[in-house]
């Protein structure tokens, strides 16, 4: 049980850190010059290494390279399926500089305020939306990971949590914008977190009854699959979206780097 409530935390922490980046928009007014491309690289390049080098091959000495193969892919279809099903608004990892009025309008609209203030909080809701169903998956990921090796659990939950970060800026900007409401920025990033506690405590009620050593195995192999598409589909290109594409390269390669040292000393 013990280990248990340590992955239902772990996912909740790698969730919550949306809150961080809530917090961060209205500490540092353009993250996105180095922190940003450099963070979403090695989120990149830990999850990219792990499940490479971790996940798919301890699913393919426990159940074979067909099941294996099956349900690495069988994950990649269903974190793509999330993928078409959400509005495509905004890049959820894109921080958007809402300059101008004292942080309460957009710095560009060319309209009236109300009708402004109305489109920068339709924006907010929908990122907030498609960050929640985006979370939901990542939140079984980090559970069943850190149900199977408690330490690769904690590594993959710091992996999220930095890529989460931009996804609570993303949220929390737009919504202040709107508003001016600091409050109300941070409770919708909240919220767009709480995904992720969500999706470990569904996988806890639902697969805990018939865990065994083959389930988890294709739940790793399924893990290993999310974790690759959302790295090459979202973080890569969003880190690459900055125009710092050397610091992106440095980002990914030192999160491989220290995902590899990591293993060797756990």
């Amino acid at each position: 049980m013990d280990i248990v409530i340590m992955a239902l935390l772990l996912s909740t922490f790698a969730g919550l850190s949306t809150v961080i980046g809530g917090l961060l928009a209205f500490v540092i007014k353009r993250p996105r010059r180095y922190f940003l491309p450099f963070s979403l690289g090695l989120s990149a390049g830990v999850m990219l290494y792990i499940s490479f080098v971790e996940l798919f091959p301890h699913a393919l000495a426990e159940i074979g390279e067909f099941k294996t193969a099956l349900a690495f892919f069988g994950g990649m279809v269903f974190i793509a399926i999330i993928d078409l099903i959400i509005p495509e608004m905004e890049n959820p990892h894109h921080f958007q500089d809402g300059r101008g009025g004292h942080g309460k309008g957009h710095g560009r609209c060319r309209t009236s305020k109300a009708a402004c203030n109305s489109a920068m909080m339709r924006t907010g809701m929908f990122t907030a939306l498609a960050i929640t169903i985006h979370n939901f998956p990542e939140g079984i990921a980090t559970f069943a990971t850190a149900l199977n090796d408690i330490n690769l659990g904690v590594v993959i939950a710091l992996a999220i949590a930095l890529h989460n970060i931009p996804e609570g800026i993303s949220v929390s900007v737009p919504v202040y914008c709107a508003t001016g409401s600091k409050k109300l920025a941070l409770k919708y990033s909240a919220i767009s977190g709480l995904a992720e506690p969500l999706g470990a405590i569904i996988a806890y009620l639902v697969l805990m009854p018939f865990l065994n050593d083959a389930l988890l195995s294709v739940l790793l192999a399924a893990v290993a699959g999310i974790m690759v598409y959302i790295s090459v589909d979202e973080i890569i290109p969003a880190a690459y979206s900055y125009g710092k594409s050397h610091i992106v390269v440095i980002g990914v390669i030192l999160g491989m780097a220290v995902m590899a040292f990591s293993l060797m000393v756990l």
